[in-house]
């Protein structure tokens, strides 16, 4: 078996870190071939020292100036490049056979479309490529003949439980009557709305079930990121909002399901450790070991579950009504979500401001059709600059 050379954007996150633990664990299967970061130099020339890449990219020109010459006075003859052209080129570069996508929000989407345009089997971990860009980004796996997995543990799960030789775009068949997303709910599910209106930054942080940064751990804390989920899902699985029913999960063992017609649910379960779905995309359709201690159901003891409160988590909905808006809708929703998540971290508005703010910029941004990267970006923009407007006069 010849070994597989990996790309991994966003490798110094807790997806790309988690990806290189599972990688070191089969060094006779994976090679981390290159890797990215966007100005977390620091901890890049750690990783480069332990896992020698051929190719690195930092994002930033600085941190890559900074980084190549500390590698230099090592001794390590490493390739450092800087800028979002690198890594596109990084991403879609001849040896590489499989990329982790795993650059938080927008960043991700002009590097994961060209993996995907260049054939490769990407494994999804940055959701924001399908809210953005959605039919563009599953046209364009499919006319390359990419090889599409999500890595996303919810995905994942719900990828694992479908029928044998599905493929990520087809139509999940008219066997299946629904999808059960499962959520965490966050650290604030118990909490009432005059609660919420005075959650700091570190509460919104501090995440009681997975380690993740911060941008995705307030997105969980207000159900965004389960909203983000869904429309991610509705173009995995090439569903409508309307077959996708969102189920907290406090206990987060079961990661989804799939309800089939004849009343049977199939649901994957596990410890919450994100190295289970990453080795799982790495060797698909095989499995590998990925380190992860074994589900121990006697210590869960029992499984809870509750519906979503879209009242004190508008989020959710904001989401559904985006998707059920189409057009560039999602694009502008997570463009918005961005900034006031962003303001919200540097204390700048309340966490109770940031749906607020998203349905703001939804009611004032224009909706066109998404039929090339640029008009989603130019969404993007627009709705970034609306948000920071309404931002600035709520201050």
């Amino acid at each position: 078996m010849s070994i597989k050379n990996i790309c991994i954007l966003g490798a110094t996150g807790s997806i790309g870190l988690n990806t290189l633990d599972v990688i070191s664990q089969h060094p006779d299967r994976y090679r981390a071939f290159a890797l990215s970061a966007n100005t977390n130099h620091a901890d890049m020339l750690l990783l480069c020292e332990k896992y020698l890449p051929q190719f690195v990219v930092m994002v930033d020109e600085r941190s890559a100036e900074i980084l190549d010459s500390e590698l230099r006075q090592k001794g390590f003859d490493i390739n450092v490049l800087s800028g979002a052209k690198a890594l596109e080129g990084l991403a879609s570069h001849d040896d590489v056979d499989i990329v982790m996508a795993a650059i938080v929000g927008a960043a991700g989407l002009k590097p994961n479309l060209a993996a995907a345009a260049k054939g490769k089997k990407v494994l999804l971990a940055n959701k924001e490529s399908l809210v953005m860009s959605g039919q563009l980004f599953m046209t364009c796996v499919k006319e390359s003949s990419a090889e599409l997995l999500p890595i996303d543990s919810e995905h994942n799960a719900i990828f694992q439980c479908l029928p044998s030789g599905y493929v990520c775009g087809e139509s999940v068949g008219a066997s299946i009557n629904r999808i059960l997303l499962t959520a965490s709910g966050g650290p604030f599910r118990t909490w009432s709305m005059d609660e919420l209106r005075s959650v700091t930054p570190e509460q919104a942080c501090a995440h009681p079930n997975w380690v993740m940064g911060q941008k995705i751990s307030v997105d969980s804390a207000s159900l965004m990121n389960k909203g983000l989920e869904l429309i991610e899902a509705c173009w995995l699985f090439n569903v409508q909002p309307s077959q996708i029913d969102v189920h907290i999960h406090p206990e987060s063992i079961i990661h989804s399901m799939v309800e089939y017609v004849d009343g049977s649910v199939l649901s994957q379960m596990g410890n919450p450790d994100m190295r289970t779905p990453i080795a799982y995309g790495l060797a698909w359709p095989e499995r590998i070991s990925a380190g992860v201690s074994s589900l121990d159901l006697f210590k869960v003891r029992q499984l809870n579950f509750e519906r979503p409160d879209v009242a004190r988590f508008p989020c959710l909905q904001l989401a559904k009504d985006a998707f059920n808006t189409g057009g560039t809708a999602c694009a502008s929703l997570n463009a918005a979500n961005e900034v006031s998540v962003a303001s919200f971290l540097k204390g700048n508005i309340p966490f109770t401001a940031i749906p607020d703010i998203i349905y703001r910029v939804l009611e004032t941004v224009s909706v066109n059709e998404v039929d090339s990267v640029e008009r989603v970006l130019s969404a993007d923009l627009e709705a970034r600059q609306a948000a920071e407007e309404i931002i600035l006069s709520i201050k």
